[in-house]
C-alpha cells in the first residue's frame, strides 16, 4: 500500500481509457492509489474508471486535451477537488501520425510534438507543485523503443527521444523535494494504437503479432500489463533513490 501521511496518494494517469493507460491506472489503484483517470473525452475513462471502482478503488474520469494548457490546468485542479492533491503522475498520452519524411506534413509533426512533449511538461508543471509541497512524488514519462529510431517514425522517435532528456532534467531539478522521475520506452506491446498500424498495413492483427515476435527475443509481444508493472515499480518507494532512468520494456536489450 502506498500511503501518504495522513491519507491515500493520488495519481494521475494520462491517456488512460485503454491500453497502456488502462493497465497502469488499474494497477496503481490496485498498488493503493487514488487515480484519476485522463483521456480526451470522459466517455472514453468510463470503462477504466469501472474496472477501477469495481475492485474497490477510488477513481475519477476526467476530459483534458493534455496538449492545451487550460484544458490540463482545469484537468489537474478537478482531480485536486474530487480525489486530493496528486503526488504521482504518469505521461501515458500519445497517437501516431506515420509517414516517411517527404509525405509528413507540418500537422503530423506538430499534433504528435504537441500530445508527447508538450503534453507532458504541461501536466508535469501543475503536478510538481503538489508534489513539492508535499515534498514527495513521482513522475513516469512513457518513450519508446521508437527513441532509437524507427522508419516512417521521424515525428514520434522524435518526440519519444524528447521525453527521455525531458525526463533526466526533470529528474536533476526536482530530486531535491523528494520527487523522482524516470521514463519505460515500450517495445512491441499488443493495443489498439498496433492494431490502427496494422490495419493501416493490411495485415490481420494476429499475423501482425507474430511476426513481431519473432525478432523478441523472449519470444512474444509486450502486453500492456508488462509496462504497468514496471510503472508500479517506479511509483514505489522501494524506487525512491532510482531517477532519471528509461527502463526498455522490449522482451530483449534495446539500448
Amino acid at each position: 500500500m502506498n500511503e501518504a501521511k495522513g491519507g491515500q496518494r493520488i495519481a494521475i494517469v494520462t491517456g488512460a481509457g485503454r491500453g497502456i493507460g488502462a493497465a497502469t491506472a488499474i494497477r496503481l489503484s490496485g498498488d493503493g492509489f487514488a487515480v484519476g483517470v485522463l483521456d480526451l473525452t470522459e466517455e472514453a475513462t468510463v470503462a477504466t474508471v469501472a474496472a477501477i471502482t469495481a475492485a474497490g478503488g477510488r477513481a475519477a474520469g476526467v476530459a483534458a486535451d493534455v496538449a492545451d494548457a487550460a484544458a490540463a490546468s482545469r484537468a489537474v485542479a478537478q482531480i485536486v477537488d474530487v480525489l486530493g492533491a496528486p503526488t504521482v503522475l504518469v505521461n501515458n498520452a500519445g497517437i501516431l501520425r506515420d509517414n516517411l519524411l517527404f509525405r509528413m506534413t507540418e500537422d503530423d509533426w506538430d499534433a504528435v510534438m504537441n500530445v508527447h512533449l508538450r503534453g507532458a511538461f504541461l501536466m508535469s508543471r501543475e503536478v510538481q507543485k503538489h508534489q513539492v509541497e508535499a515534498k514527495w512524488g513521482r513522475i513516469v514519462n512513457l518513450s519508446s523503443t521508437s527513441a532509437l529510431g524507427n522508419r516512417g517514425q521521424a515525428n514520434y522517435a522524435a518526440a519519444k527521444a524528447g521525453m527521455q532528456g525531458f525526463t533526466k532534467t526533470l529528474a536533476i531539478e526536482l530530486g531535491r523535494y523528494n520527487v523522482t522521475v524516470n521514463a519505460i520506452a515500450p517495445g512491441i506491446i499488443a493495443t489498439d494504437m498496433l492494431r490502427a498500424a496494422a490495419d493501416r498495413m493490411g495485415v490481420p492483427f494476429e499475423d501482425y503479432l507474430l511476426a513481431a515476435a519473432k525478432d523478441v527475443p523472449v519470444g512474444r509481444v509486450g502486453q500492456p500489463e508488462d509496462v504497468a508493472a514496471a510503472a508500479s515499480f517506479f511509483c514505489s518507494d522501494a524506487a525512491s533513490f532510482v531517477s532519471g532512468q528509461v527502463l526498455y520494456v522490449a522482451g530483449g536489450p534495446k539500448a
